[in-house]
């Protein structure tokens, strides 16, 4: 598929020795123990998921491919097919870590690694068949798979992220050119908003409009043009207005086509919406979108954290057991509320979550199980969770 050993072994092994490389600037991180784990676990990840001469990663360990289905996905046929290599969702929580870990170390290491590796892997789902150019849910050279708004969605936030951090353009076009697609995904049915599925458009969910608002609006902070402002707010009000569960403040996961509303309420879903109201009120000042946040933010964390007393230790609001990518893609609405209000609440019951889930979830190869209690135990271990861990411990090393 790809000639890329050399820059695969290369790199593998100096991330397997990542507390010896010391490439980064002079940057003040907050939290250097949770940079430490940030940088473990994601040696522990390419140690243990990578597909040896190819930039490619496993979707699971241990990587039994044929007793695996994969249940996010939209097509029966598709997700009973065994894969080699993981699909694009899972793939693409690695360009969220790495990314966050080129945020707060500013280490050419992580620089490197994401064009080198994390990019030229990523490249292997991009769709030039179909318009507008896509990523698709599984490799290119395999038959062709759906294609959805928010696995592109998510990759768009990258890119942007990314864009933002470094100040070059290519990372800037690919955002673009991914909104083009998002673009392509809406229409009036129900007043507006944007699909799940590009091949089955039954229903419009909270995990394409809430971060396309986010995506829309982080490209205003990169462009200053106004027409993603003004579409990223249209998008934050059409998802409060149809899927806000109005008793809580917390968000349903979907809206079919004949109204009907699919009533489960992820920790993605209502995470992200409490970053875009964040970001239109840095980007706005209305006080209607702080209040909307912070709103949010409690409910999140009356809802999705539990009272925790654990051997010999104090009680906290511990993180639920439950999709750990959904509660690290959380994390970012409360660290983006937490720039504004400065309330440390939320963040703190983050940091003891973690910090437990180190001492008792972790296995032996230093993977992490789902129930961060360390009272149930994951026979497989899937990729995104452990990007997620990867991300969730880069960001919290940026707060002070």
């Amino acid at each position: 598929m790809m000639n890329s050993k050399q820059v695969f072994f290369g790199l593998l092994v100096c991330i397997a020795a990542l507390t010896g490389c010391d490439t980064r600037k002079q940057v003040v991180v907050g939290n250097e123990l949770s940079l430490t784990r940030a940088k473990q676990t994601l040696d522990s990840l390419y140690q243990n998921y990578s597909a040896p001469g190819t930039c490619l990663l496993r979707e699971n360990y241990p990587s039994n491919v044929g007793d695996y289905t994969a249940t996010y996905l939209a097509s029966e046929e598709q997700k009973n097919i065994p894969n080699q290599y993981s699909y694009l969702w899972p793939y693409s929580g690695t360009f969220s870590a790495v990314s966050a870990l080129y945020e707060v170390t500013q280490d050419t290491l992580y620089k490197s690694l994401l064009d080198k590796k994390v990019l030229i892997g990523l490249e292997e789902y991009f769709d030039t068949q179909r318009t507008p150019e896509a990523y698709a849910s599984y490799i290119r050279t395999a038959p062709q798979s759906d294609r959805f708004y928010d696995d592109n969605v998510w990759l768009g936030i990258d890119f942007t992220d990314t864009y933002l951090a470094t100040k070059e353009d290519k990372y800037l076009q690919k955002a673009k050119l991914i909104w083009k697609f998002i673009e392509s995904g809406m229409d009036d049915n129900l007043g507006g908003g944007i699909y799940w599925c590009e091949q089955k458009k039954g229903s419009k969910n909270t995990c394409s409009n809430a971060p396309g608002s986010v995506l829309a609006l982080k490209l205003f902070k990169a462009t200053q043009d106004s027409a993603y402002l003004k579409q990223g707010e249209q998008l934050y009000k059409w998802t409060q207005a149809q899927l806000q569960d109005s008793t809580d403040y917390l968000y349903f996961d979907n809206i079919s086509l004949n109204g009907k509303i699919g009533k489960a309420k992820f920790a993605y879903n209502s995470g992200q919406m409490m970053q875009s109201a964040s970001l239109l009120y840095q980007l706005t000042g209305k006080e209607e979108y702080l209040t909307d946040a912070q709103n949010i933010a409690q409910a999140c964390h009356n809802y999705f954290f539990t009272d925790y007393t654990p051997e010999h230790g104090e009680a906290f609001r511990m993180i639920k057991q439950g999709d750990v990518w959904f509660t690290a893609v959380m994390l970012r609405g409360f660290i983006e509320l937490y720039h504004i209000d400065h309330n440390k609440t939320y963040l703190d019951s983050f940091n003891k979550s973690l910090d437990h889930a180190w001492e008792h979830a972790r296995d032996e190869k230093g993977l992490f199980n789902t129930d961060f209690t360390g009272n149930n135990r994951n026979e497989r271990k899937w990729l995104l969770t452990q990007a997620a861990m990867v991300e969730m411990y880069a960001r919290l090393a940026a707060i002070q």
